[in-house]
C-alpha cells in the first residue's frame, strides 16, 4: 500500500499540517534513511522536545527502540503498512511505556519515506483494558469493604495497647514512638470507616502532592533496610491538587512499600527507589479528557514484575511475594480511582515504573 504525498519533501504541506498537528495522535514522517523529517504538536509533547530541535534527527537517537527502526526497514522494503502493539519506548526522564504504532509507506517525487503513528496502550488509552480496569475496580471495592469491617477490630486493639504502653513509659522521649502507633491507627480508622461508607467519596482539600509524598517517605524510612536509597526527583512547578489528603497517603504508602520490598526481597545492591512527579497533558481516563494532569511515578531496581501476573496485577490477592498480602495494588488503584485517576505501570528487569495519574481540579473538558 502506498501513499503519495503531493509536494517535493517529506513534510506535509501547509493544510495537511495544520490538520496534523490538532490530532491527539503522536505522528512521526521518517525519510529513507530514517531521519525525522516531520513531527505534529502530539508527537511534541510526547518526545518533550520541539519540531525544531528534532527534525533532521535520527530516529535511533530520538526513539532508542531497535524493533522501531526494524519496522521502518520492513515497512519501506515490503511498501506494505504495519501494526504492532504494545511496543515498550524509554521516553524522557526515563520512563517507559507501552504504545501501538502503525507504519505507513509513502512516496513522492524524490523518494519514498513512512508516517509512523503512535498511540498509548494499556488502561489509559486502550478502551477495552479500560473497560475491564473500571469493572475489576468495581469488585475491589465490595471487597475491600468486606475487609474493612474485619480490619476495624484489631486496629482498635492496637490503638489501646499503644496508649497503656505509652502511660507506663519512663523516658517522655519514647512517646514519640507510640504517638506515631496512635496516630496512625486514628488516620487507617478514619480511611477504613469511609471504605465501608455507601458514597466512599474522597474529602477533599487543596492538597500539595509534594507533601502527601515527603509525609510517606517519612513512613517509609522508618524500617528502610541500610542498602536502599529513597531518591526524589519533583516537578517544583507543580499545582496543589484538590484531593483527600489521607487517601493518598494511602495509596502512594502502599505503591513505595510494594517497590521497597520488592527490591530487598531481590537484594537489589544498592537498592534504589525514585519518586518523580511530573505534568502529564491530554489524557483520556474512563472516558473523560483531562488537559492537565500530575503524574507520580514511583520507580524502583528491582527484578519487575513477572509476565504472567501482568494482566492480574491489581486484582485483590494477587502476589508474587511469600509475605505478601495481595492488597497494596488493589487498595491503592480504589484510591486513586476516586480522584478520577488511574495507575498503570511498566516494568523491565532494573526498572520498574508504577504511574499514578491524578487530574487537576477544573483541567478537564
Amino acid at each position: 500500500m502506498e501513499t503519495s504525498l503531493d509536494n517535493g519533501n517529506a513534510a506535509p504541506p501547509g493544510a495537511w499540517r495544520l490538520v496534523l498537528d490538532n490530532l491527539q495522535t503522536a505522528i512521526l514522517v521518517i525519510d529513507a534513511g530514517q531521519y525525522i523529517s516531520y513531527l505534529n504538536q502530539a508527537a511534541e509533547v510526547l518526545l518533550s522536545a520541539s519540531s525544531r530541535q528534532l527534525r533532521g534527527q535520527p530516529l535511533a537517537h530520538v526513539v532508542p527502540e531497535p524493533g522501531l527502526s526494524a519496522l521502518v526497514t520492513d515497512t519501506l522494503a515490503r511498501q506494505q503498512a504495519v501494526l504492532r502493539h504494545d511496543m515498550s519506548f524509554v521516553l524522557s526522564g526515563g520512563a517507559v511505556r507501552r504504545f501501538d504504532c502503525w507504519l505507513t509507506p509513502f512516496a513522492w517525487e524524490n523518494g519514498a519515506g513512512v508516517a509512523i503513528e503512535i498511540a498509548a496502550t494499556g488502561p489509559l488509552g486502550d478502551t477495552q483494558r479500560e473497560s475491564q480496569l473500571l469493572a475489576q475496580q468495581e469488585a475491589n471495592r465490595l471487597m475491600l469493604r468486606g475487609l474493612a469491617h474485619e480490619i476495624k477490630n484489631p486496629l482498635g486493639g492496637l490503638r489501646g495497647a499503644a496508649q497503656l504502653l505509652e502511660r507506663e513509659l519512663a523516658d517522655p522521649a519514647l512517646t514519640e514512638y507510640t504517638n506515631i502507633i496512635i496516630g496512625e491507627a486514628d488516620r487507617l480508622k478514619n480511611l477504613i470507616d469511609r471504605m465501608v461508607s455507601p458514597e466512599l467519596a474522597p474529602q477533599n482539600a487543596s492538597v500539595s502532592v509534594h507533601e502527601v509524598l515527603e509525609r510517606v517517605r517519612a513512613l517509609v524510612d522508618a524500617d528502610l533496610p541500610p542498602h536502599i536509597g529513597i531518591e526524589c526527583d519533583y516537578d517544583p512547578s507543580l499545582p496543589d491538587l484538590w484531593a483527600d489528603r489521607e487517601q493518598l497517603i494511602q495509596a502512594f504508602l502502599n505503591l513505595v512499600r510494594n517497590a521497597v520490598q520488592a527490591v530487598d526481597e531481590a537484594d537489589c545492591r544498592p537498592g534504589r527507589v525514585i519518586l518523580r512527579t511530573r505534568v502529564r497533558r491530554r489524557v483520556t481516563i474512563a472516558g473523560r479528557h483531562h488537559r492537565l494532569l500530575v503524574q507520580v511515578d514511583v520507580v524502583d531496581n528491582g527484578p519487575g514484575v513477572p509476565e504472567q501476573m501482568r494482566d492480574q496485577i491489581f486484582h485483590p490477592l494477587i502476589t508474587g511475594r511469600a509475605t505478601g498480602t495481595g492488597l497494596g495494588l488493589s487498595i491503592a488503584q480504589s484510591l486513586i480511582s476516586r480522584h478520577e485517576g488511574c495507575i498503570t505501570f511498566h516494568s523491565l528487569p532494573g526498572n520498574t515504573v508504577f504511574s499514578a495519574l491524578l487530574p487537576i481540579a477544573g483541567e478537564h473538558r
